[in-house]
């Protein structure tokens, strides 16, 4: 297993010279931060030229994870590190299941805190982690590559592929090795850096965004919102169970001290409180009724609630 010729690392348009930049150390700080908020501004369009894709992405994501699948997000560096991110973001804005959401890094969490980058050139380590995981067909594996060529990356895909896993990947360069390892491939080419080869910055800032629509997206599908309210929000901090309340509100129209005895009725659940109140039952009644819509406060509601 042997990564790509670092000699061809130079035509990677994410290791170019960025020519608005060649100058960049001659300028006043906010100088700096004008020219990089300028760069930073081409991003979302990028990321607009692969919706096609992301959506694609998702709906596949989606329908094993309908099954019990799993959304494993798998990188080195950078791009792990914000897979660990949006993975570990998961269980208290979506009440995931433990280990419904994972982010793996090259070298483990220590990674995160004191970088190690030679760990990306290891594709053996990346069969290992597919290993470690139990990988299978309904799990859906996120390879993330700024470059598109990172060897840890694509021996983790080379794996996943062969136990029949949903692949995507994610990547800031077009054409890539990734992309043709992958069922579906969502790169947005951001150029170059305005630090040649520092992909922590627009790739970087391409990658957080894509993360978010494909986290966000599937759990919008798994019913986890009700129109754009966090429903399945878990109130683990004073922060939150104020959020759980002021959901609940907007929800169902109550005043507060009604909503929090609606959620205090519901053992917290906001999903229970809202069905319960907006369908008149009991909270018995309308965890049942969620629980039976496979979480969906929409479908619960039936007719009560359609989407117009």
């Amino acid at each position: 297993m042997t990564s790509e010729p670092a000699h061809e690392l130079h035509e990677l348009t994410t290791e170019q010279a960025n020519t608005a930049s060649r100058q960049i150390d001659c300028l006043s700080a906010v100088e700096i931060a004008r020219l990089m908020n300028a760069e930073d501004a081409t991003i979302a369009t990028a990321v607009a030229t692969e919706i096609a894709a992301i959506g694609a992405a998702i709906e596949g994501i989606v329908a094993r994870m309908e099954q019990g699948g799993r959304l494993i997000y798998i990188g080195a560096g950078t791009s792990g590190r914000l897979g660990v991110l949006d993975a570990s973001e998961c269980p208290p804005t979506f009440r995931t299941a433990p280990g419904q959401v994972v982010g793996w890094l090259a070298g483990g969490t220590r990674v995160l805190t004191h970088a190690s980058e030679r760990l990306e050139d290891d594709a053996q380590a990346g069969w290992d982690a597919v290993a470690e995981l139990n990988i299978d067909a309904r799990d859906s594996v996120v390879g993330l590559s700024a470059s598109g060529r990172t060897p840890f990356v694509l021996g983790a895909i080379d794996a996943a592929t062969e136990r029949g896993a949903f692949t995507i990947g994610v990547a800031c360069n077009r054409p890539s090795l990734l992309a043709e390892r992958v069922q579906v491939m969502i790169a947005p080419v951001t150029g170059p850096e305005v630090i040649a080869g520092s992909t922590r910055l627009k790739a970087g800032t391409a990658q957080k965004m894509i993360l978010n629509m494909l986290s966000t997206g599937v759990m919008i599908k798994l019913g986890k919102t009700f129109g754009n309210l966090m429903v399945d929000v878990k109130a683990s901090n004073v922060k939150l169970q104020v959020r759980a309340i002021r959901i609940v509100r907007e929800a169902t129209g109550l005043e507060r001290e009604e909503a929090a005895a609606a959620l205090e009725a519901a053992n917290h659940e906001t999903k229970t409180a809202i069905v319960a109140v907006l369908a008149g039952i009991s909270a018995e009644e309308a965890r049942a009724l969620v629980s039976s819509a496979h979480g969906s406060v929409r479908v619960a509601l039936g007719e009560i609630a359609p989407c117009q």
